[in-house]
């Protein structure tokens, strides 16, 4: 088996030569008999999810309504969950052939073959006990074909709660991220805007953001402004005072050195106290949208005419627990995405400490 991985890899390296490996980082090379093998393991698992579903009997009695999917086509929901572990299998490939010519991408993609190879397990075991025997009590513990009806059921309508809750996100967002850096730069760089700021920045920091929901709401003309200002507040004493925080901890050194060169104040805020936050302020960012999220659902949950929290709220009126768990998934994705997106622009500002600092 070792003899043809490893002819199989020789063969894909000559019709398609990748960049040669330059020693970066600290992972030692890892072969690509290996990698292949490992790769392999990481889609066994959503594999064997698969071989399940088809194997075990449905015992229990089961409806499995088909769904109008296009013109002439339906399917059931336990159709579309078998389409959703092949298509995890297939982006885990596309990710190992495209980490396959780099070292690097090898380490990172090799990481989570453990928690990948688990995680089809689990989704094997919670189909035969949660749809196969219904052993899980119901309606609260739906299989995962249940969970992904809803997206054959009413996929606009569903649609258009998670446009609703990412327009609302994005505008508390910018406006939160623009608001918490402009105070922190403010109260880190003047000590009378520090004196009178910093104590309201303390007194609000401590006050969960949903308490100011009836002001925001008598304030605000509709519960979407009302929404968009608690997110914007939970944002804004996070980023605020971590930036501050990065502001105030530059080396006086730095600023010793600006200015034997002729830096003047502005020069010294935005090339020299701003930089040096940095890192201080895309750590607020990513605390501060764990925060933002809690936040938005809550907020739909409890005013909204639309959104995933209102979906929920909505779904467990009417005991559909299967609903509630499709926003649950949907959220966690979005939060993933979120915060990878983040994550990349973060890497891509501070690409100057790669090597520096432990990743």
């Amino acid at each position: 088996m070792k003899t043809f991985l490893a002819a199989f890899a020789k063969t894909l390296k000559q019709k398609f030569p990748g960049p040669a490996y330059t020693g970066r980082g600290t992972r030692r090379n890892i072969s690509d008999a290996r990698f292949l093998m490992l790769s392999g393991i990481t889609v066994l698992g959503f594999a064997a999810a698969i071989v399940t579903n088809r194997a075990v009997p449905q015992i229990a009695d089961v409806a499995m309504e088909p769904y109008p999917v296009g013109a002439s086509l339906s399917l059931d929901r336990n159709q579309l969950y078998i389409l959703v572990l092949a298509g995890i299998i297939l982006l885990y490939l596309g990710i190992a052939a495209f980490s396959f010519f780099d070292q690097d991408r090898r380490g990172k993609f090799l990481k989570r073959v453990p928690f990948r190879f688990a995680i089809g397990l689990v989704l094997a075991l919670w189909d035969v006990l949660g749809t196969k025997l219904l052993k899980l009590p119901q309606p609260f513990f739906p299989g995962p074909a249940r969970i992904l009806e809803p997206f054959l059921m009413e996929p606009a309508y569903l649609f258009q709660q998670i446009q609703y809750s990412l327009r609302l996100f994005a505008y508390g967002f910018a406006i939160g991220v623009v608001a918490g850096v402009l105070t922190g730069i403010l109260i880190g760089w003047f000590p009378r805007v520090y004196y009178w700021v910093q104590p309201a920045l303390k007194i609000s920091g401590v006050i969960p953001a949903v308490a100011w929901m009836p002001f925001a709401l008598t304030l605000f003309p509709t519960p979407f402004s009302a929404a968009v200002f608690l997110i914007t507040i939970c944002q804004w004493f996070t980023i605020a005072s971590l930036t501050a925080q990065g502001i105030q901890s530059t080396p006086k050194t730095h600023f010793e050195v600006a200015r034997t060169l002729g830096a003047r104040t502005p020069y010294l805020v935005f090339r020299v106290a701003i930089p040096h936050a940095m890192p201080q302020i895309f750590t607020g960012i990513t605390i501060a949208n764990g925060f933002t999220f809690t936040t938005l659902v809550m907020v739909e949950m409890m005013g909204q005419p639309g959104g995933l929290g209102y979906y929920i709220n909505a779904s467990k009126v009417w005991s559909a627990y299967y609903k509630v768990f499709a926003a649950i998934v949907i959220m966690a994705i979005l939060f993933s995405l979120i915060l990878r997106m983040v994550g990349l622009i973060e890497s891509r500002v501070l690409r100057w400490r790669k090597g520096l600092v432990k990743q």
